[in-house]
């Protein structure tokens, strides 16, 4: 049998690449470098994540102090995600240009700038810029991290090095409503910025020390017009869906559908562009990985689990706060267990994944993420009176809703993360990375600015029928979950399109048969 043969896609040039490839690669652990570069990416991601969801629980309280509506305030959420998914798709060329070491340092800089002009804003403009400036770090970040296991982590053990990133996406959402709420219970918002900032200046000064180059730059082709057209599409496409939300409670600066309408020309006109441009190897973007199936079924899901997500994260705090009164300190409390349970579980998914692949994971997750998005809808406006250990009989309802959501969830991001990015050839790592995240960023903000129109609108159309504004509000987030489940449902049925990756590790045993020993 020849070595084509036992390739699973040999009829494929780019997979019979990618299988070469990926043989060729040393199966050994990787080096300690490699490994101090991994877990600083994990620490440094920790705290960015962190960032990216402290200020949920504070979305009450900033629109009270800084005197600004709901729809107002989710931009200091919004225009973090769609900076992201405006920066990351340079990542690929970035990764390519530029060492390790100058990455990760430029990065850290640019968070720890964003932290500290966040910390000492006057006001809503300045703090949305701090925002933007910090976005313009994570962005680089994480691509960054996914990008270094996947070229460097061997492909039997890549599931379990994705549980542990598992673990960092998912704990840091977890502790960062808990620890804004205590902060916020005691404290003036700022000191949310002030409390990451002495961790941000550790990781940078780590970084400076530690970090050597691991990867080799070499020259890459540069496009203006990619960027600039990427920043037409997504910035359109968020504020456009944005606005919506806003056009409910009273005019808006332009229409709704104008936007709107602007970033799908733009993103068409991008799409054209990357397309154009693959031949050359020029693209700013390479969009070839979404030929793989695997690839693209697995993102597709991602993008609605990721806006299941964003979309709970920001209207539990909401409910709890604006419907029961509930503190802040609570709210964190309320919806700490949940994420916890997330990250416990990632390294057990992660295994599990490199025992039997995604499917058996990712279909039972998506059942239960449907079933939690159903359950919100039930809870009642009145909070209930009766207290057992910390929490009221409604808030230990939204406890256990939460974890069975989180179970859910954390049962489907390491599979669907493992299996697309894995699926593509190595040398397209790095573009594939890029695709995941800009597209999970523009779900996010996509799913949070979709939750928050649902939402007022149906509150906006009950107190015109002259109901309670408390019980519009819980109405108009009843809605909002129940169009997250609809779209949970979708997320189940193509579940059942995903498959594992093809594996390589017969070609790896027929290449290192006739490599020299010291390729190991």
């Amino acid at each position: 049998m020849s070595l084509d043969d036992r390739t699973p896609d040999a009829a494929n040039p780019e997979k019979s690449t990618a299988a070469t490839s990926t043989a060729a690669a040393p199966t050994a652990p990787p080096p300690a470098s490699v490994n101090l570069v991994i877990v600083l990416l994990l620490v440094a991601t920790f705290v960015m994540i962190l960032n990216e969801t402290i200020m949920s629980v504070a979305i009450p309280v900033l629109m009270v102090d800084l005197e600004i509506t709901a729809s107002t305030a989710q931009w200091l959420t919004t225009a973090f995600m769609l900076t992201m998914a405006v920066v990351i798709p340079t990542t690929g060329f970035l990764l390519q240009r530029f060492s390790t070491r100058a990455v990760f340092i430029a990065a850290m800089s640019l968070f720890t700038a964003g932290t500290l002009l966040a910390a000492v804003s006057p006001g809503f403009g300045i703090l949305v810029i701090g925002r933007v400036i910090q976005a313009s770090g994570t962005a680089v970040m994480i691509p960054l991290m996914i990008t270094t296991v996947l070229t460097f982590i061997p492909e039997n053990r890549r599931g379990t090095i994705m549980g542990f990133i598992s673990i960092v996406i998912a704990v840091a959402p977890a502790t960062g409503p808990t620890i804004s709420g205590a902060i916020l219970d005691h404290l003036d918002w700022r000191w949310m910025f002030y409390f990451m900032l002495p961790i941000a200046v550790v990781a940078l000064i780590l970084g400076i020390v530690l970090v050597r180059n691991i990867t080799t730059p070499r020259k890459a082709p540069f496009d203006i017009a990619s960027v600039l057209l990427s920043v037409v599409a997504f910035a359109g496409l968020i504020y456009g869906l944005n606005s919506i939300g806003e056009a409910a409670t009273g005019d808006t600066a332009v229409p709704p559908w104008l936007p709107i309408v602007v970033g799908v020309v733009g993103l068409a006109l991008f799409v054209w562009r990357q397309i154009s441009l693959q031949a050359t190897e020029s693209a700013l973007l390479d969009l070839r990985p979404f030929k793989t199936r695997t690839f693209t079924v697995g993102i597709i899901i991602l993008l609605v689990a990721m806006a299941a997500l964003f979309g709970a994260i920001m209207l539990l705090p909401l409910f709890m706060q604006n419907v029961w009164h509930a503190s802040t300190m609570q709210t964190g409390l309320v919806l700490l267990p949940g994420g916890l349970v997330m990250g416990l579980i990632a390294p057990f998914v992660g295994a599990l994944y490199d025992k039997v692949g995604p499917r058996p994971l990712v279909t039972p997750g998506a059942i239960l993420v449907t079933i939690a998005l159903i359950l919100l809808t039930t809870l009642n406006a009145e909070p209930a009176t009766s207290e057992f250990w910390m929490f009221t009989d409604q808030e230990w309802k939204v406890v256990g809703i939460h974890v069975l959501l989180s179970l859910g969830l954390g049962s489907m991001m390491t599979p669907l993360m493992t299996s697309a990015l894995g699926s593509v050839p190595p040398m397209m790592y790095s573009h594939a990375s890029a695709i995941q995240n800009t597209l999970q960023q523009l779900a996010g903000a996509a799913g949070t600015a979709l939750f928050i129109t649902v939402m007022t609108r149906g509150m906006t159309a009950e107190i015109n029928d002259g109901v309670d504004p408390v019980q519009a509000q819980a109405h108009g987030i009843h809605q909002a979950f129940y169009w997250g489940a609809g779209f949970a449902v979708l997320a189940v049925v193509l579940s059942l399109l995903v498959r594992r990756p093809p594996r390589t590790d017969d070609v790896e045993e027929v290449v290192d048969a006739s490599a020299p020993a010291t390729m190991h």
